[in-house]
């Protein structure tokens, strides 16, 4: 008889906030601390807290104003994501001491499946000495989740933090997991909960015992999903390939409203660079591009655009996020954030050049597209090679010179999110 799986899920505690605790325990140690943009600022939100200040009251999404109004000794920490990823990095290489079978979910989150480790223990003893090596090597805090598959270990490291380990298995589940609200279930957003509630599904419980045919009108085969991983039915493997990005964006929160187009070319301008970037240190070019805009009233609008062929060159992608800001931007109303990302890619390596471009032989016009792309191509080669080697702020378009707060983009010291996986595996 085959043993059942074994797969952990860990989930570092209060991550940004620990690493700085641990860079210099001196400064940030037990105190309570807070990881936010500058206050001066509109980015002067609070990514995370220690424990310390969250038992004030302290959450994430709060303004500094608001966080200092209730714990007033916190102490604020601009972000440092190059610190981040290299704890990320040191994180993922102890774990996969016991297993090399390791996804990397998010900066500070994976799977392990450890049901070949048995040397090591059984799904409990490895968590338990994952998190000791952890905290004793890395200083840094952790939960773990120990199930039968991925869904139940995600699950299961959420119920003790900090520090806590959890087993969720066939015979316990109903009585861990069922009487939770369906906000608490993984996979299920706000939209996704206010649908439910709509029906009078509140609990996971509910949503277990909910008709396969109410769920699949409600949300189609994504309904019945949820129905079967809340169901312990859930056989995705964990798997240590690192999977292909469907789409690579950049957004922005402007530092103040802004009434005219002329001011955010060197906005859409870095945004552009930055996907660019990333798509072309990915190895693939896009069809699609999505530009978001979000008003002050936080109302937020989604535009889209093919392009003819795929590409990855900055210029197209400025270009055509130019073109769809302009006819999209409802006159006289005031911007606060603007997002573009491209999607839809395929693979440069299986892309011939007439392919990525336009066939030679066609109309001048054509032809003289084709020639202007293939020049851009190799200067991007060259400025790519150059920046990676020497920094971002080496050589950059005389646009992007003039002062603008979007320039903080090619600083990856301070810019990043939790979700940019590609850059944890880029030598810094």
């Amino acid at each position: 008889m085959t043993s059942p799986r074994q797969i952990l899920h860990v989930d570092m505690n209060a991550f940004y906030a620990s690493c700085h605790a641990a860079q210099e325990p001196d400064k940030y140690a037990n105190k309570p601390t807070a990881v936010a943009g500058s206050p001066e600022t509109r980015h002067g939100i609070v990514v995370t807290a220690s424990y310390e200040a969250r038992r004030r009251g302290v959450k994430t999404t709060m303004t500094v104003q608001q966080a200092k109004r209730l714990c007033p000794d916190v102490v604020f920490i601009l972000p440092d994501f190059a610190l981040y990823r290299a704890y990320a990095r040191r994180v993922f290489d102890t774990i996969r001491r016991f297993t090399p079978l390791v996804e990397v979910v998010s900066i500070d989150e994976c799977y392990a499946d450890v049901t070949g480790s048995r040397q090591f223990g059984d799904g409990p003893i490895i968590a338990k000495t994952i998190q000791d090596t952890i905290r004793d090597e890395l200083h840094l805090p952790c939960s773990i989740g120990v199930a039968d598959c991925k869904f139940f270990a995600k699950m299961g490291s959420n119920l003790k933090k900090p520090m806590g380990i959890s087993v969720v298995n066939q015979t316990n589940f109903k009585r861990l997991l069922w009487p939770m609200a369906v906000e608490e279930v993984h996979g299920v957003g706000d939209k996704t909960a206010a649908k439910l509630h709509t029906v009078g599904i509140h609990t996971m419980e509910q949503l277990a015992r909910a008709s396969d045919s109410l769920l699949v009108h409600l949300f189609g085969t994504r309904g019945l999903e949820l129905k079967q991983f809340v169901n312990g039915r859930d056989d995705r493997p964990v798997s240590s390939d690192r999977a292909p990005a469907k789409s690579i964006g950049h957004s922005i929160t402007l530092p103040n409203d802004v009434a005219d187009v002329e001011s955010m070319k060197p906005v859409l301008l870095n945004l552009s660079d930055q996907v660019g970037r990333r798509m072309r240190k990915h190895g693939v070019a896009g069809r699609v591009l999505t530009l978001t805009i979000r008003y002050d009233n936080r109302e937020t609008v989604t535009r889209r655009k093919s392009f003819p062929y795929p590409t990855d060159l900055t210029e197209h992608i400025y270009q055509h996020a130019q073109s769809l800001l302009q006819s999209n931007w409802a006159a006289g109303r005031l911007l606060r954030l603007i997002g573009i990302t491209m999607s839809d890619f395929e693979r440069k390596d299986e892309l011939s050049q007439v392919g990525l471009q336009t066939d030679l032989f066609h109309a001048p016009r054509q032809r003289a597209e084709f020639e202007h792309n293939a020049r851009l191509e190799k200067l991007t080669k060259v400025t790519d090679a150059l920046r990676n080697r020497f920094g971002e702020d080496i050589l950059v378009k005389g646009r992007m010179l003039q002062p603008d707060d979007s320039n903080a983009l090619r600083d990856h010291r301070t810019r990043g999110t939790s979700l940019q996986k590609d850059r944890l595996f880029e030598e810094e």
